[in-house]
């Protein structure tokens, strides 16, 4: 059924409907027209034949004879079809039925038995001759069978006429709705990393949809090498400053085994952690960049997040006691599945734990939530550090920005950024609030049911 009302909705199935629709509206409206031509010409017919009969009678010389044509005439028509009444001045009646009249109107009797009237509907003329009345009365069942003609002309010609167009219409539409299913599953496939994605439309397709599916191959082909040429570039970059960084670091391993005076040494040390510094922004922006060109989302699963959050606080309880920190876990929900990486979501917590130990004071407390709340999965880290200004929160999300409080601390400023761009890969919302005092970071994720 849903099935059936998805394709109802398509657009090619819609159009297919709307055209047969049309179509049967012009022909309804044209056998209208016929069929209400065709009723008044029989109409016409009728009456001219109604005023050519009665100028038949007029032919004869008086009223004798017109009593004896009249009676001639009723003894082979039959008064179903017509009606033949001359009532003679002196009350004489000839014909084969009379004409009545009471409180509703006008009716037709037979002339034998006045009380038993003629059924069906008469087109009459009446007219004075000879000192009586002729009445000259026609069956109008021709012009009623007309619309029971008309009736099965609809029911035998249209309907099956419109069922069958109404078919190879739906026919054409699913074929249609088939090629937009596939230009739609390319492009998500393409959307979530899977560059390698190809519609291949073939000849039978529709020259509309074939030249955008081709254009669409085109495209994914495009962006395909941009992509494996930028992996490339950032390749060739990592391969080239790897030696120099390894040298640099055994180069400062060597003076450390030496021996320096004591500013020397310090010098050395901090070098040293110069260096791991550039190693880790180096890694944190390739990081950045394989994420961002969408790679990972086609290895995404179900993720449940309970373990997860759990996994990590004891991962974390030792340095956090170290730290002089309470990490604490407030889990409200028996389970919290989302489709998603664990690895990068793993990094997600990672990230905000480490960021958190990093910018509270000491005896703080750390904790990390998990709940459902309206239908989403909700997971939060909160501190009660000096939290972030309102109006810094989206700059903190962007690569290398620090605050000027923070610029004394070690770190980056790559770990919220990295949070951000994880959240989004996996359509999360990211949001950073006050926590009075200290900033609690929530990403409310989709559950999977």
């Amino acid at each position: 059924m849903s099935r059936l009302f998805t394709l109802l909705r398509a657009s090619p199935v819609r159009l297919a409907l709307g055209l047969v629709a049309l179509f049967a509206l012009v022909s309804l409206a044209s056998l209208a027209a016929s069929y209400a031509a065709s009723r008044a010409s029989l109409d016409a017919t009728m009456r001219s034949d109604l005023t050519q009969d009665i100028a038949g009678f007029r032919a004869a010389p008086n009223a004798r004879a017109l009593a004896a044509l009249v009676a001639a005439e009723a003894r082979v028509t039959d008064p179903a079809r017509v009606v033949l009444s001359y009532v003679t001045a002196t009350g004489q009646r000839f014909g084969n039925g009379r004409l009545a009249q009471d409180r509703d109107g006008y009716f037709l009797t037979t002339l034998d038995a006045p009380d038993r009237r003629i059924d069906g509907q008469y087109l009459a003329l009446t007219t004075p001759l000879y000192g009586g009345q002729l009445t000259i009365a026609r069956s109008r069942a021709e012009i009623d069978a007309l619309f029971t003609v008309f009736r099965n002309i609809v029911l035998l010609s249209l309907l099956p006429t419109l069922a069958v167009a109404l078919g190879a219409a739906l026919m054409l539409a699913r074929r249609s709705a088939r090629q937009v299913a596939a230009l739609g599953r390319t492009l998500d496939r393409l959307t979530t990393g899977d560059l390698a994605a190809r519609v291949h439309p073939t000849a039978r397709w529709s020259d509309d949809f074939h030249r955008i599916a081709t254009r669409i191959d085109r495209m994914a082909a495009a962006q395909e090498a941009s992509v494996d040429s930028l992996r490339q570039v950032s390749s060739d970059v990592a391969h080239d400053l790897k030696t120099p960084i390894q040298r640099i670091s055994v180069h400062l391993d060597q003076l450390s085994d030496m021996a320096l005076p004591p500013d020397a040494t310090t010098l050395v040390d901090r070098a040293r952690a110069e260096v791991d510094g550039v190693v880790s922004v180096f890694h944190a922006l390739l990081q950045i960049a394989q994420i961002e060109a969408g790679t990972r989302k086609s290895r995404f699963a179900p993720v449940d997040l309970v373990p997860l959050v759990a996994t990590f606080a004891e991962l974390y309880d030792p340095a956090a006691a170290e730290a002089g920190r309470d990490l604490r876990l407030c889990v409200a929900t028996k389970a919290a599945v989302v489709q998603g990486d664990r690895d990068l979501l793993g990094q997600i917590l990672a990230n905000l734990i480490e960021n958190a130990l990093r910018h509270t004071p000491d005896g703080t407390p750390i904790t990390i939530g998990l709940s459902e709340v309206d239908g989403t999965i909700v997971l939060t880290v909160t501190d009660a550090g000096p939290g972030i200004p309102e109006h810094e929160r989206d700059k903190v999300l962007q690569r290398l920005y620090r605050l000027d409080c923070s610029r004394a601390t070690p770190g980056s400023g790559l770990g919220l950024a990295l949070v951000a761009v994880i959240a989004d890969l996996h359509d999360a919302v990211l949001t950073l609030q006050d926590a009075s005092p200290g900033l609690q970071v929530a990403l409310r994720f989709k559950p999977v049911r």
